[in-house]
């Protein structure tokens, strides 16, 4: 019994130093990965790219609710954490083993802001790795609205629209400032998977994702019920 206790022993402390090492190995590859992405071409000059787009659409153009659905689904700690969300991670990392398969990955707006950015959209771990590195940097140089403002202005919605603005006025014909309640949350949710929630190709899809925007908004105390169930009341 004792030599059975001891192997189990030496094979769980091999196990843990295997992990280590390949954490150690990661974290090397993924400041690597960044300090090339940087090295290449600054995040000031990655900001000044978006900021230089036709139509860029600053937060105060944005409708408060547009901006609260946006936060309340994608990162709802987003004003309080550094760049990174351990709890999001950890339960990300949790319903991965479940599915036995990389089905969550806990990216704050800072992150996928890095992202879009600098990387490319494939799963890997090392990339995760150098997104935690670019959104520690980006969120020292650059306060919380502007960071959502970049990510709202580099964000995928669908149907070839790669700006808040261009999405405002190619599924409404609108400005986004101009945006009705409904039409904001149904926005805000359409990025989290653009070719699925595309309002033009999916439309019942793209109100499901709304209503569940609206939900997220409710938990997180952005909304009442009944003004959750005013805003779903139109259709498109």
């Amino acid at each position: 019994m004792k030599i059975i206790v001891k192997t189990i022993k030496i094979v769980f402390c091999l196990i843990l130093l295997a992990v280590i090492i390949m954490a150690g190995v990661l974290t090397a590859q993924g400041y690597g990965m960044y300090r090339d992405a940087v090295g290449d071409t600054s995040i000031a000059d990655k900001v000044q790219q978006i900021k230089a787009q036709a139509n860029y659409t600053g937060i105060d153009e944005l409708p408060g609710i547009y901006i609260d659905a946006v936060v309340s689904v994608e990162d709802h700690r987003f004003y309080e954490h550094p760049g990174i969300d351990v709890i999001a991670i950890g339960r990300a990392v949790i319903n991965d083993i479940r599915a036995g398969a990389y089905v969550e990955g806990g990216s704050t707006i800072t992150q996928q802001l890095a992202k879009n950015m600098y990387f490319t959209q494939e799963k890997l771990l090392v990339r995760k790795v150098a997104e935690v590195f670019m959104a520690f940097d980006i969120e020292k140089n650059y306060g919380k609205d502007e960071i959502l403002e970049l990510y709202v202005n580099s964000i995928y919605y669908g149907a070839g629209y790669y700006t808040v603005h261009a999405a405002a006025m190619g599924y409404f014909g609108k400005e986004p400032s101009r945006l009705t309640d409904a039409e904001c949350t149904l926005l805000a949710g359409i990025p989290n998977a653009p070719s699925v929630y595309d309002l033009t190709q999916n439309p019942e899809l793209a109100l499901e994702r709304r209503d569940a925007v609206l939900a997220s908004m409710v938990r997180h105390g952005c909304l009442t019920d009944d003004e959750a169930r005013d805003i779903a009341a139109p259709s498109f």
